[in-house]
């Protein structure tokens, strides 16, 4: 049974271990500028920095999650954010990925304008949707959705765009709506409903229950109403897990310690990134598709908690 204590008490009994690394220069793959992956990596690489550590961390900005993975594969990055569905298909390929720890929920967000025609899926057909970044987690979920809801590539004109890119299109009405799968609030989609009217386009009970079956990492998600301005119902959507990674060759030690600094700086990471980290030890170990980096799994068994 897994035995969970006080994560400050952990924290006291890490930081009196001590602790050495072999590294220089740790690498972070964030996604696109706007999104949470970015933001979040921006803010932990800078408290990391501050930390003393033998080594430096910097963001690499990237696509996404099946940009984060490749990247890793190749070693041009040491760490990476990554959605667990992804996570799950890559390691059929690439043993070598390895876990640090379960961040947050990403959800699927569906963005259309205000006085758009289109209020369903199915009102999709005929219209110009961006489907995210390519190697983009939201490209992945986009693509599944529209396939779910019988609207292939005939019926709707689809475009890969950035965050940035996908705002500034729908404000211009250059597309007609934008997937964008990331934890709320997203900072691109909370900017946009200030300066431009938007709705949610909810997804149906159909697709959801077909996102599910595809996928064990999906999660049936709501929206709540109020989430960004003007938003006044519940969105029903999907959602899946975002996850910190790494591979097997990163030093033990420098995980340990980024690690610790998850849960150590948890309250500054949610702060600066207006996100809801899910930082327990709960989260950050269940449901994890693939096995954990041994410098992590030290962390939590210090912490007398079994990652197994």
């Amino acid at each position: 049974m897994k035995k969970k204590i006080s994560i400050m008490l952990c924290i006291v009994l890490f930081a009196l271990t001590g602790c050495t690394n072999s590294g220089s220069t740790i690498r972070f793959g964030a996604a696109d500028i706007g999104g949470m992956y970015y933001s979040f990596a921006n803010t932990f690489t800078e408290l990391a920095n501050e930390q003393g550590y033998d080594f430096t961390c910097k963001v690499r900005t990237t696509a996404g999650s099946n940009a984060n993975i490749r990247l890793l594969s190749d070693g041009y990055i040491e760490i990476g954010i990554a959605q667990a569905d992804l996570i799950a298909d890559a390691y059929k390929t690439n043993e070598d990925l390895r876990a640090i720890a379960g961040l947050y929920t990403e959800t699927c967000q569906l963005v259309v304008r205000a006085d758009s025609d289109i209020q369903t899926l199915d009102d999709l057909s005929g219209h110009t949707v961006s489907i995210g970044a390519e190697e983009s987690g939201t490209e992945r979920n986009a693509t599944q959705i529209l396939e779910f809801a019988g609207m292939p590539s005939s019926l709707v004109a689809t475009k890969n765009l950035d965050y940035i890119e996908a705002t500034k299109e729908l404000k211009a009405g250059d597309i007609d709506a934008f997937f964008c799968t990331a934890g709320l609030t997203t900072t691109v989609i909370d900017e946009l409903s200030k300066e431009c009217d938007i709705r949610l386009i909810p997804l149906t009970d159909t697709v959801i229950s077909k996102m599910l079956e595809s996928s064990s990492a999906y999660t049936s998600e709501v929206i709540p109403a109020g989430t960004y301005t003007g938003q006044t119902t519940d969105i029903s959507t999907i959602g899946v897990k975002s996850v910190l990674i790494t591979k097997s060759d990163v030093s033990d030690d420098t995980i340990e310690q980024l690690t610790s600094l998850l849960f150590e700086k948890e309250n500054e990471l949610s702060y600066s990134n207006s996100l809801k980290l899910e930082l327990t030890y709960d989260f950050a170990t269940d449901d994890i598709p693939i096995p954990f980096h041994n410098g992590a799994k030290r962390y939590y068994e210090a912490c007398g908690y079994s990652t197994n």
